[in-house]
């Protein structure tokens, strides 16, 4: 178990962590949650005993963590996956670590083989991918077999397959009775992964309770509810049943409502008794990204605002307008429309189907050359016979200019 008591940490005048009390217990995977600058690394960092905290004290069952006998057999850690000698082989870097906290050998195959890298074992990690130095480092996490596992963004880098190993390998340590403490920006992953969450902002600890009880104290559930699209007036009675009765409702862009203050079988009730049908009554509660952005919203040090494009647009010309706004778009579920068509059919490959220049609308049939010359120009039809003389007959063509060379020829025959 990891317990921090009146943690603080101060660098100079800013102080990064601040009178920081929680437990990580055994046994479930404890989500780690925060804006950036709000105190995760650090904390971690003093976990891990990098970091010499200002005031209070962490512990991992009961001790400092300088003062484990052989850290490394107890507590596995990854908080930099970029912490690795370049020149290293993957296997030569576990095995520098192995020697030094007296792992035997095999294990080094072991992980490999968890993670994933045991192909590429012997490659040099300085030219691994992202994803693959994130293997890299689980893989150092896990060498010395530890009850206790600290992980920081361990799924940055990593594809849909890479993401959910991640998660099943966190689940079931934690099923082993471990200790998993794990910090991350995903909030999707943290509601499939965690079950416990810390979450701090500007160095204090503003929630430590369980994914679900967090949800509900940070969010407010809903009914959605939908009449017929048909007829209006069926809404309207609807929403006046349930005003009344002390619901609150909002409509949606769908047409539907969004009620709140009335529990689904009330709704059900009232809907029945003012003779509404009902196309929809369901449920609904709040992700756990939109219940931390609302406990997290005054914790914030870092907000990004409207891109203001004016300085950089270009003035429309003397005359032109200006183009109009496609309709519905930034609207949920707007799509871009499809390319225009030219003459009813779309826009042709230019290159064919076998990487080769299409043909020209009008080119004859046969092999086409694109380099050839194009074809003269089919004669205008005759003119109708009139009164008129004849014009003048076109002047003669000019001469040829002289052929090329012959670059076939020796220089002396030319």
């Amino acid at each position: 178990m990891i317990e921090a008591v009146g943690l603080t940490k101060r660098y100079g005048d800013k102080t990064a962590v601040y009178n920081l009390s929680f437990q990580v217990r055994p046994g479930a995977v404890t989500g780690f949650l925060g804006p950036n600058g709000s105190g995760k690394s650090t904390t971690m960092r003093m976990i891990l005993g990098l970091d010499n905290p200002t005031a209070g004290s962490v512990t991992i069952g009961g001790y400092p963590y300088r003062k484990l006998p052989n850290a490394a057999r107890q507590v596995g850690a990854l908080l930099d996956a970029k912490a690795v000698h370049g020149g290293r082989s993957a296997r030569n870097h576990l095995l520098s670590l192995a020697q030094l906290s007296a792992i035997p050998a095999r294990r080094v195959d072991e992980v490999l083989g968890v993670v994933g890298l045991q192909d590429v074992a012997g490659k040099r990690s300085k030219g691994f991918s992202l994803g693959m130095g994130q293997r890299l480092g689980i893989a150092a996490a896990l060498l010395g077999d530890p009850q206790v596992l600290l992980f920081d963004e361990p799924v940055n880098g990593l594809d849909p397959e890479g993401i959910l190993w991640v998660r099943n390998l966190m689940k079931s340590l934690a099923a082993e009775g471990r200790t998993v403490f794990v910090s991350s920006h995903l909030m999707s992953e943290m509601a499939l992964t965690a079950d416990h969450l810390i979450v701090i902002g500007r160095g204090q600890l503003l929630s430590d309770m369980s994914v679900t009880d967090f949800i509900s104290a940070n969010s407010a559930d809903f009914a959605r509810v939908r009449t017929p699209d048909t007829e209006p007036q069926q809404r309207e009675k609807l929403s006046s049943a349930l005003t009344e009765a002390g619901g609150h409702v909002l409509p949606e862009q769908d047409g539907a409502l969004r009620v709140t203050g009335l529990p689904l079988p009330r709704i059900s009730d009232l809907a029945h008794e003012a003779d509404v049908r009902l196309w929809e009554l369901s449920p609904h509660q709040a992700s756990l990204e939109e219940a931390y952005m609302r406990m997290t919203q005054g914790a914030v040090d870092y907000r990004s605002t409207t891109d203001q494009k004016a300085g950089l647009q270009q003035p429309l010309p003397p005359g032109a307008q200006p183009p109009m706004p496609v309709p519905g778009q930034g609207q949920p579920g707007w799509y871009a429309p499809p390319p225009p068509q030219q003459g009813g059919a779309p826009f042709a490959n230019p290159y064919g189907a076998q990487g080769a220049p299409a043909r020209p609308y009008g080119a004859p049939q046969g092999p086409y050359n694109p380099y050839a010359a194009p074809a003269p120009a089919p004669a205008p039809a005759p003119a109708a016979e009139s009164s008129q003389p004849a014009s003048a007959p076109a002047a003669a063509p000019a001469a040829p200019a002289s052929a090329p060379a012959d670059l076939t020829k020796p220089e002396d025959a030319r």
